[in-house]
């Protein structure tokens, strides 16, 4: 089965414990990057990553499903997406553009370090 498009599991490869069982390989996070074109939100009471997710990734197929993208992109990535943003809290957003040219660059495959 292949992995859906714009997937967090993209870059992951099932491999094969030495009992044969089949897990993915770890998932390198695309992280933090001072680009020019990253947005800086301050958080209001009710953000959750999928509602800012779908409001700055409008324009790709499920958007809202991006939520890892920003979890990933934080200084300090955000290990629990489940946990409440706080209100005044300030959460860099990568560009459509970074997500589409970096976070799933098909060379994303072959460089060591992301």
């Amino acid at each position: 089965m292949s992995v859906a498009l714009y997937s967090r599991y993209t870059f992951c490869t099932a491999q094969k414990d030495e009992d044969g069982r089949l897990y993915l390989s770890r998932r390198e996070p695309y992280r933090y990057r001072n680009l020019a074109d990253n947005r800086v939100h301050r958080v209001a009471q009710g953000d959750t990553l999928q509602s800012l997710a779908a409001r700055y990734f409008a324009g790709m197929p499920r958007p809202a499903g991006l939520y890892w993208v920003i979890a990933d992109f934080q200084p300090d990535p955000i290990i629990d997406p489940t946990i409440a943003l706080v209100p005044g809290s300030h959460v860099f957003i990568p560009s459509v553009r970074t997500v589409l040219e970096r976070v799933f660059a098909e060379a994303r495959r072959y460089e060591e370090n992301v």
